[in-house]
């Protein structure tokens, strides 16, 4: 394909040398002369381990060359690649003025062609962007609609400094959230020789998982300085203590816990954290990070009751007590809070979980629920189809077994807030928090 790929920045010349690596017909648009001669002698403007070398490469065999004239660029590409750099303005929002320096000659370009160019923004980009100020500013330029006459996507990039060549070759993924399937097509071919997933999502999906991505990178940085910090000062050694932590590739380093629900509870999770907290504090090392781990839990909550107030029916079912599937432990689950909150508040609560028999429950488990909710057998019924039925709004924590028993019960009428985040059910008055 015949690609145009605009700022030779980081992002923008790794990609340039690695496309016209692949066999692509790459055009490097810039404003900075010193980086275009730079390009055009095979030398890298930015130190990155075996660039220059790319560069050389592809530049002597004709598949990469440079310019400054955008509108040359677009009339003879396929694709444009949007590389300019978004930085922070004061306030965390993004400045896009050159951004939309190249949108308005990319726009002015595409007024002078019938072809279908498809424009794909490489740069980061906040959720929303897209359709709020960069659709209107191309379709405005180019007298052209955005997803039928020319194409528009968001392609993340996922480039780290001193391995961006390596990461270019084997992406965890590729990501393109395209404006239509013609756009979406294009770009998959771009990337063919590429061994990874593709992920077609809308644009605002796809701009997300950049976000998502790097404030997950940068917890993680900060949880292990303060789980650091906490060491130091009881004199472990904090970096055997994370050596040993990564072993875990069940729970810790894993896909387990990173799906959107409700909030975490159980007989260990909050009883940790609030232990590790009371130690920090005690000896006065501060943990932002980890201080901040319960009340984003009270928050998400706090979600699940204002959702339900807005409802605006008082008659209400829960569908799962316990604090997680296949267990009768109740000791602190988000279900037992919401119960409360919603009793407190004068809501008529009916509760069914089918793995709670409040006949069996013992110890620690029963006192903590008969302490919480100490009128909790008026409250559970053990009929599913009972539970159902009387309520207007069914909120469900936990999937009953089989799942389709409940959603066969389900009334059109009926309203289902789904705190689980995977439930697929029939009404189309379902709500989800997450």
């Amino acid at each position: 394909m015949k690609i145009s790929v605009f700022g030779l920045g980081y992002v923008g010349c790794v990609s340039a040398a690695c496309l016209a690596d692949m066999g692509h017909e790459v055009i490097g648009v810039d404003v900075n002369p010193k980086k275009l001669d730079m390009v055009r002698r095979g030398e890298s403007p930015i130190i990155e381990p075996g660039l220059d070398e790319l560069l050389k490469k592809v530049v002597d065999a004709g598949q990469l060359r440079v310019t400054e004239d955008a509108e040359a660029a677009v009339l003879d590409s396929d694709v444009s690649l949007i590389c300019v750099g978004t930085p922070s303005r004061m306030n965390g929002s993004l400045d896009t003025h050159y951004m939309d320096r190249v949108m308005e000659q990319i726009g002015g370009a595409l007024a002078k062609t019938d072809r279908f160019h498809v424009v794909t923004i490489r740069s980061t980009l906040l959720p929303g962007v897209m359709n709020e100020h960069i659709i209107p500013l191309l379709e405005n330029t180019s007298g052209k609609k955005a997803g039928a006459d020319f194409g528009l996507c968001i392609n993340p990039e996922f480039l780290r400094e001193s391995t961006a060549i390596s990461d270019f070759r084997n992406p965890p993924f590729t990501v393109i959230g395209a404006l239509d399937e013609r756009s979406a097509d294009i770009m998959e071919q771009v990337y063919a020789d590429i061994s990874a997933p593709v992920h077609k999502v809308d644009p605002n999906a796809a701009s997300m998982v950049k976000y998502a991505s790097n404030s997950f990178h940068a917890l993680k940085v900060a949880f292990a300085n303060e789980i650091g910090a906490i060491c130091n000062d009881l004199g472990i050694d904090s970096q055997t203590v994370m050596h040993i932590f990564q072993q875990d590739r069940q729970l810790n380093i894993s896909t387990a816990y990173l799906r959107p629900g409700f909030a975490f509870g159980g007989s260990c999770l909050p009883k940790d954290v609030r232990a590790l907290l009371y130690t920090a504090k005690h000896r006065d090392v501060g943990t932002p990070l980890l201080s901040s781990i319960l009340p984003s839990n009270d928050l998400h909550i706090q979600r699940a009751v204002d959702r339900i107030i807005a409802i605006g029916q008082r008659d209400v079912a829960l569908i799962g007590l316990s604090f997680k599937s296949g267990t009768d432990d109740l000791r602190e689950s988000p279900m037992v809070r919401l119960a409360e909150t919603l009793i407190g508040k004068g809501y008529r609560l009916t509760i069914y979980d089918e793995e709670v028999s409040l006949s069996n429950l013992f110890g620690r488990n029963q006192e903590y629920i008969e302490r919480v909710l100490p009128h909790i057998h008026e409250l559970m019924n053990n009929d599913l189809e009972t539970v159902a039925s009387k309520n207007p709004v069914l909120i469900v924590g936990k999937q009953p077994k089989p799942p389709e028993k409940l959603k066969k019960l389900l009334k059109p009428e009926q309203i289902v807030l789904d705190l689980t985040g995977n439930g697929k059910w029939p009404p189309a008055q379902t709500i989800k928090i997450v």
